[in-house]
């Protein structure tokens, strides 16, 4: 005798739902939810000056406000201590520094669906949320990923401050990630 699972409620809508919905794949149970939950994660060592440009951009954020309902973290330099967040979220929205041979400041939006497609850099807590990508493809469980990355010159000291120009960049990235929250969530 066997028995067959109707899975067609993981691709079929609910014909009353008429708001923007998201479906997250947890085996054969499918949540309906009204609102995308979104996480802004900020990465970067605030020690090496530019390189911290990821919390920079979160605290402008904290302080700005108008996200409303949406979870900001300060990753600090990244790794496995950020998976949760990963999976706790049907999108994540990532600010990080890049060494890609852009001009300081240049601001780059990315939706990497590996680790692979990560931008280059040289900078060691890179390699930790590579690592949560990873994870995330083999759990089948990967939310939306938006990456949104500062070019910086490659940290040469130890410093808390900022260069002028990544200074500018902050600002800048921080509104262009208010924008496309905005409109993601709108219907």
């Amino acid at each position: 005798m066997s028995s067959q699972v109707d899975t067609s409620f993981l691709t079929n809508p609910a014909p009353y739902d008429n708001d923007k919905t998201v479906k997250i794949r947890m085996g054969l149970r499918s949540v309906v939810d009204k609102k995308m939950k979104i996480a802004v994660i900020g990465i970067g060592n605030i020690l090496m000056g530019d390189e911290g440009v990821g919390i920079h951009v979160i605290r402008h954020l904290q302080k700005a406000k108008g996200l409303i309902g949406i979870d900001l973290v300060d990753g600090g330099t990244g790794g496995f201590h950020l998976l949760n967040h990963f999976l706790d979220h049907d999108m994540v929205v990532i600010a990080d520094a890049a060494l890609d041979q852009k001009r300081p400041g240049t601001l780059t939006r990315l939706e990497p669906q590996y680790s692979s497609d990560y931008p280059p850099t040289l900078v060691a807590h890179d390699i930790g949320l590579k690592d949560v990508l990873d994870a995330l493809e083999l759990m089948e469980r990967k939310p939306k990923i938006i990456l949104f990355t500062v070019s910086i010159r490659k940290p040469e000291k130890a410093t808390l401050d900022l260069s002028p120009e990544i200074r500018d960049a902050v600002r800048l990235a921080a509104e262009r990630i208010k924008s496309y929250i905005s409109s993601v969530e709108s219907p």
